[in-house]
């Protein structure tokens, strides 16, 4: 389980990126995290791996103080904590095996990572993960060769092959066309269940995180102003994490996409 007990941010400008957040993940939950640009949404992502320190409260991970760790103990817990980026962060002149084999580098030694000397069951799990996520034989494919959806799902895996805890995911869908995202969401949430893994999805669209997420939290100005299941995102909760605007629109179409789910599920290896 993940908990965050009143942690802040305060950055050197003076700024208030977070302020007094608290909240448990529990396993196997995925949770949504919106709200509108400098809420604090990726400042409190960061936090959680620490690519950003807090400037007050706890964060632990399964028990474990992360937010007071040594450099030694930070990279030993941040092999538990899976990323996935908005931009993909591959290696565009590495294979898709090369760059889901990454995922290992905090398990192996400097030099079996320098000359790509990885384990065998590492390979073995890599070709499991590639196949899960529908890119098995797109292994020995260049990154840069690849949709932006298939590199997603390179990233995808890349994270999984580390054995984490927990998913950071920042903004899977931010580059991707409507159909592949709705594609990214559903298998990072199928995956999540199959492992029982807890993650956290910061993400812009509304549609997706109500349509995917079994509970979403609203920052405003880096405080909390909505924690709930998705269904509670009327039009005065969106005022309140948004600001004014017409919602009914968007509440009516969150209902004909759910109706549109039941009646044609789409397919997610084709992304």
């Amino acid at each position: 389980m993940l908990s965050l007990k009143s942690v802040s941010k305060r950055y050197k400008t003076g700024d208030l990126a977070l302020k007094e957040v608290t909240l448990e993940i529990p396993e196997g939950q995925v949770m949504a995290l919106i709200g509108p640009s400098g809420a604090g949404k990726s400042t409190l992502i960061r936090c959680i791996n620490r690519l950003v320190d807090p400037t007050e409260g706890v964060i632990t991970l399964d028990g474990e103080v992360i937010s007071s760790l040594s450099a030694r103990g930070l990279r030993k817990a941040r092999r538990r904590m899976g990323m996935i980026f908005q931009e993909y962060a591959l290696v565009e002149r590495l294979t898709v095996m090369e760059n889901v084999l990454s995922g290992r580098l905090g398990y192996v030694g400097f030099w079996r990572s320098w000359f790509r000397k990885y384990p065998a069951a590492d390979v073995q799990e890599a070709f499991r993960l590639l196949d899960r996520v529908g890119l098995k034989h797109m292994a020995d494919k260049r990154a840069d060769e690849l949709s932006g959806g298939q590199r997603q799902r390179v990233g995808i895996a890349r994270a999984l092959i580390q054995d984490p805890a927990l998913l950071l995911v920042d903004e899977p869908t931010a580059s991707l066309d409507p159909k592949t995202s709705r594609q990214i969401m559903r298998l990072i949430c199928e995956l999540c269940e199959e492992r029982h893994l807890s993650a956290i999805i910061n993400i812009h669209d509304v549609l997706l995180a109500q349509m995917f997420a079994k509970r979403v939290v609203g920052l405003q100005l880096g405080e909390i102003v909505y924690d709930g299941p998705p269904d509670g995102l009327g039009p005065d909760v969106l005022t309140q994490i948004y600001g004014e605007e017409d919602w009914e629109a968007t509440i009516s179409k969150v209902e004909d996409e759910d109706e549109n789910d039941e009646e044609a599920p789409e397919p997610v290896a084709s992304a």
